[in-house]
């Protein structure tokens, strides 16, 4: 019996992971948005490209969250995108109550799912989530880091003319202004990226990163990125529904791991059927320890304006 992921948003993020998720074949998908045709007619268009992409999985799109029942994952990609001149921040208050009543009705038919949050901000987004459900931290996650250190690794593979599976790249914390580039973990094929560019190039490409999606919602005007954000959540759906126990960069709610309580930071976990089944410490500097902790503290003081 195949996997079932539901996907509550049939945006630009929920309708390309749904897509992208639907080559692979694994799992059966229900696109669900409170917009009337808008699921269904995203829905019918994959469905109808199934025999080209050689997939025999079933998509639904759906206004009625019954339809979602008793998945294995559900995504959250619904809520206001960013818009020009909007930071992450500016989200917190309109995207709230939709999340709430998301959460409320995805806990309500699929009691026994993992979570993964797409909505910005995605920490507070993430942290309202596992308050409204009431799952274990292990079952709902971020996706964050996947994102954040893909933009690293393409700048850096562009940047000296090699493929970017030769560049490895870990970015820690706060998912937007706050991340914290591990500069001195990244590679280039073992390689350290200190050793084959210069602080001034590296520093540049990090602000690049910092500031990738604020980049690509100038140039779209009206909306944010969805292709890379959605091939991050497709890439998480894979090491879940597979059982691949793949270490992921991804916001995970802490409780004592690197010094930090309380609040979902972007961090290194072994991803697998349940979920996270490891939160990975690395060993940091005392200077990379303290730009982690501002992080996480940028993260409670959106958590403030939620009252949670």
């Amino acid at each position: 019996m195949r996997s079932k992921v539901s996907i509550i948003g049939a945006g630009n993020v929920g309708a390309t992971s749904a897509f992208q998720i639907a080559e692979k074949g694994y799992a059966d998908i229900v696109l669900l948005d409170v917009v009337e045709g808008l699921p269904q007619a995203k829905g019918l268009d994959m469905l109808e490209a199934t025999p080209i992409i050689d997939s025999d999985i079933n998509i639904t799109g759906t206004n009625d969250y019954q339809e979602t029942a008793d998945s294995d994952i559900v995504l959250i990609t619904s809520g206001v995108g960013r818009k020009p001149g909007m930071s992450r921040d500016d989200l917190v208050l309109t995207n709230i109550e939709i999340v709430r009543e998301v959460t409320e009705k995805v806990v309500h038919y699929s009691p026994n799912c993992i979570i993964v949050v797409v909505t910005n901000p995605l920490d507070a987004m993430t942290q309202l989530v596992l308050h409204i459900s009431k799952f274990p931290r292990e079952r709902v996650i971020g996706q964050s880091g996947i994102l954040d250190s893909a933009r690293f690794r393409a700048f850096v593979a562009h940047e000296l003319g090699v493929s970017v599976k030769n560049v490895s790249a870990c970015i820690l914390g706060g998912h937007g202004d706050s991340m914290v580039p591990m500069t001195r973990l990244c590679t280039v094929s073992g390689v350290p990226i200190t050793d084959l560019l210069s602080k001034e190039d590296i520093d540049r490409l990090v602000e690049r990163t910092v500031k990738g999606g604020g980049e690509i919602v100038s140039l779209l005007k009206t909306t944010s990125a969805f292709y890379a954000p959605a091939a991050a959540t497709a890439q998480m759906v894979d090491a879940i529904i597979l059982d691949k126990k793949q270490i992921l960069p991804c916001a995970a709610y802490l409780e004592g791991e690197y010094g930090i309580n309380g609040v979902f930071v972007g961090v290194p976990v072994k991803l697998g059927r349940t979920g996270i089944n490891q939160i990975i410490e690395l060993q940091l500097t005392p200077e990379e320890d303290a730009v982690l902790k501002k992080s996480a503290n940028a993260v409670r003081e959106l958590i403030k304006v939620m009252k949670l």
